[in-house]
């Protein structure tokens, strides 16, 4: 099955200049990016361990950056971590790394390290691998297993069916368009249409259905679907 190959970045940073000028950097860089202004939020965005990498401001509101870190790395979140911090001690660098960052830049850093160190982290991953499981409010997608559960319950998917859920959790909070649907799921199958994305749709929405995650799934008129829960539009 081919993948969405644009890696996924989530910038959470309480300036708003910085925010919008990393996610201008980087998806110029061909990277999807997403961002949010404080550390609760933050914190929302990445424990559904749908990012690639966060590049992780400490000083935030609500929450620290520090806080957050700690919190993911204790829901077992071992999605890659970058902080990004006007500190330049030791002491603090060696603090983040203890809490389990992957990396620490000191402001004002230059964006050609920045992209750098990111790129460096999406190798150590390496292009397919599995970062641990997908979680959407109740809804756990296990890609080491390929196993979908809505609090607690199986949700029997084939695995076509899988591969679109996958896709979707995996890029929760952003409408994702059914080409982009057709490239991930089922690749460079010549005679398979727009239509057959809106058929496996309503098979994996009806699935959902019985054990009550129908809503997890939107319809955006005109442009795709949508994974979200109630938490995830507040943060959005």
């Amino acid at each position: 099955m081919m993948r969405i190959v644009k890696p996924r970045v989530l910038v959470v940073d309480d300036e708003p200049g910085v925010r919008k000028a990393l996610q201008r950097g980087l998806r110029a860089e061909d990277m999807d990016v997403v961002t949010a202004a404080d550390g609760p939020t933050g914190l929302q965005l990445a424990r559904t361990g749908s990012f690639d990498v966060v590049l992780l401001d400490i000083m935030l509101p609500g929450l620290s950056g520090y806080r957050v870190l700690e919190r993911l790395r204790a829901e077992n979140v071992t999605t890659p971590v970058l902080l990004v911090s006007a500190k330049d001690g030791e002491i603090d660098q060696a603090d983040g790394l203890d809490l389990g960052a992957d990396g620490y830049l000191v402001k004002p850093f230059s964006f050609v390290v920045l992209v750098a160190q990111v790129r460096a982290v999406l190798r150590r991953a390496g292009p397919d691998a599995l970062r641990g499981a997908l979680k959407l409010g109740a809804l756990e997608v296990d890609r080491a297993l390929r196993q979908v559960h809505w609090d607690g319950q199986d949700v029997p998917l084939s695995p076509r069916e899988f591969g679109l859920l996958e896709v979707l959790v995996g890029r929760a909070g952003t409408v994702v368009t059914k080409d982009e649907l057709l490239r991930a799921v089922w690749g460079e199958e010549q005679a398979v249409t727009r239509n057959l994305v809106e058929v496996y749709v309503g098979y994996v929405r009806r699935k959902l259905d019985t054990v009550g995650a129908g809503s997890i799934l939107r319809t955006v008129r005109g442009h795709g679907y949508l994974a979200s829960d109630d938490q995830l539009d507040e943060v959005r």
